[in-house]
């Protein structure tokens, strides 16, 4: 590893430049309990890894690009207004 760079784990987020992203956002995930079966494929393509082993979405670092949401298979999550 080059010297003076910093190795990141990708499980867990970092605050960046600006700050934590999820205080920009408009809209925000909401996970149905019931529908969910815990399959970790919202998980697999968060861009911010946002969601943890327990599907809990982390809000500060969210930041609520409905990726998540488009690729559940049981629509387990809703997209809702957060501003």
């Amino acid at each position: 590893m080059s010297q003076g760079r910093q190795r990141l784990a990708m499980s867990r987020p970092k605050q960046g430049a600006a700050g934590r992203t999820g205080f920009w956002r408009i809209s925000k995930p909401v996970v149905d309990k019931d529908k969910c079966d815990s399959c970790g494929i919202c998980r697999m393509y968060c861009p911010d890894n946002a969601i943890d082993g327990n599907i809990e979405i982390d809000l500060e670092f969210c930041k609520g690009c409905g990726i998540c949401a488009n690729e559940c298979p049981k629509k387990a999550i809703e997209m809702v207004r957060d501003r």
